[in-house]
């Protein structure tokens, strides 16, 4: 079998067998095929497809390429298990949030997240921001502090779903992100890899996720719905707007800040944009997923599920759970007390509105590419990241902005790279003379038929 038919197969519309998926994905993860024949099987994949078995043997393959948590010690507690996802999108930091939340309800959850993706950032850039924050956790480790601490927040392992770890990096540097069996194959593999019992998926529509249309995100949401359940996973999947940033922060320090506002909105003012209308959306959304995961967890229903997301935020136990995570690996929690002790940008530039209006819309995959020029993302797999560069947006679709009001500030490196921010980011914001509705923020649920 010659890695050049397969891809020569692909290119021409054919359709891969189970023996020629199983072949790329061993050799690409044992380093036998390399990046440069990698690269035009994802650029096939993303041009021509893949059929729903295709998917289904990619997504076995990749979860089947190396190790798979045991649970069976964490299910023994009683305790129901959890992963949660999101597809990511531009200030999509949920996972902070949320996950501890899930813990501070009694739920299991060992998350394995990734790397930034594009214009969407990753949940790894973010907790790599807290000084110290440790990543890198072996299998054993990871079952450990979950049972000790109720969560983990960690990067894949070389050893669960090698594969899939190796083939995100690749995607992010041959422009195939968005292809759907590859988004498929990679979300639902690390998950099968995880071991959890139950899944919750966040699917991002709009401008600033990977899924731009309705029709595409509830594709994924169907394929990760029966996926779950053909591998005999219960799963929840949310549909939620991604027209607008996500909160009011772009960017990794700036994001941690916001999440532990978030946790901890009495005691903790992040910044200036603290109170936007863009936080309270996404603390609404943190509070709808979570009781989703406590009703997908069977511990509540209804409203019930949504009182117990409240408590988790009001009382405090999801500050605490989250405070348990960072430093069970290894970060400094005095920065989680202190946000004002992450990195800052050393120039700080705040764009004012022109006219007075309202917010009409944005444009949201712009804003994420400004951030990444700034140097808060990666243009290539090998990129260094600048924990302390980013955007503070003022106000959301639909909230009314007075002349010489703060529409963004921008946190850069140098003067230069502020100002050449500040033309791109005044571009993206669209006022409008006339009141603009806000769109919703859940667009829909899908469960597996």
């Amino acid at each position: 079998m010659r890695m050049t038919d397969i891809i020569g197969g692909k290119r021409d519309g054919g359709e891969l067998t189970p023996e020629e998926i199983r072949f790329f994905v061993r050799g690409y993860t044992d380093n036998a095929i390399p990046d440069y024949q990698a690269s035009a099987l994802l650029m096939a994949i993303y041009l021509r497809g893949m059929s729903d078995s295709e998917t289904a043997n990619l997504t076995a393959a990749m979860a089947e390429s190396g190790q798979q948590l045991d649970t069976s010690a964490l299910k023994a507690t009683g305790k129901p298990t959890m992963d949660k996802h999101s597809t990511g999108g531009v200030g999509d930091k949920t996972s902070l949030v949320v996950v501890s939340m899930l813990a501070a309800a009694g739920i299991l959850v060992c998350k394995m997240s990734g790397r930034g993706l594009g214009h969407t950032g990753g949940t790894l850039d973010k907790l790599e921001a807290i000084p110290g924050f440790r990543i890198g956790m072996t299998p054993e480790e990871m079952l450990a502090q979950v049972s000790s601490r109720g969560a983990c927040l960690a990067g894949q392992t070389g050893d669960l779903a090698p594969a899939d770890k190796k083939l995100y990096a690749l995607r992010d540097a041959t422009a195939t992100v968005g292809s759907l069996p590859l988004i498929i194959s990679s979300i639902l593999s690390k998950k099968l890899a995880g071991g959890a019992e139950s899944f919750l998926f966040d699917v991002k529509v709009g401008g600033g996720a990977l899924m731009e249309t309705e029709a595409e995100a509830r594709q994924l949401a169907r394929g990760l719905a029966e996926g779950a359940a053909a591998n005999h996973r219960r799963a929840s999947v949310l549909l939620t707007d991604m027209t607008q940033p996500l909160g009011y922060a772009i960017g990794n320090a700036l994001e941690i800040r916001e999440a532990v506002h978030t946790l901890s909105p009495a005691n903790v003012q992040a910044s200036s944009f603290s109170h936007s209308s863009n936080n309270a959306r996404f603390r609404e959304l943190c509070i709808t997923l979570a009781a989703a995961g406590i009703e997908l967890a069977g511990i509540a229903t209804g409203a019930e599920s949504v009182e117990k997301a409240n408590e988790a935020l009001e009382t405090g136990a999801a500050y605490r759970a989250f405070e348990r995570i960072v430093e069970a690996q290894g970060g400094d929690i005095s920065v989680l007390r202190h946000p004002e002790r992450l990195a800052q940008a050393p120039v700080v530039h705040t764009i004012t509105a022109r006219t007075e209006g309202y917010i009409a819309a944005f444009d949201t995959r712009e804003l994420g590419n400004i951030v990444v020029a700034l140097g808060g993302g990666r243009a290539t797999k090998e990129d260094t990241i600048d924990p302390s560069v980013g955007l503070l947006i003022g106000s959301g679709i639909g909230a009314y902005c007075a002349a010489d009001s703060p529409l963004a500030e921008i946190h850069a490196r140098t003067e230069q790279e502020a100002t050449a921010a500040a033309v791109r980011v005044r571009a993206a914001i669209h006022l409008s003379s006339t009141p603009v509705p806000a769109p919703p923020l859940v667009i829909d649920r899908i469960s597996a038929p």
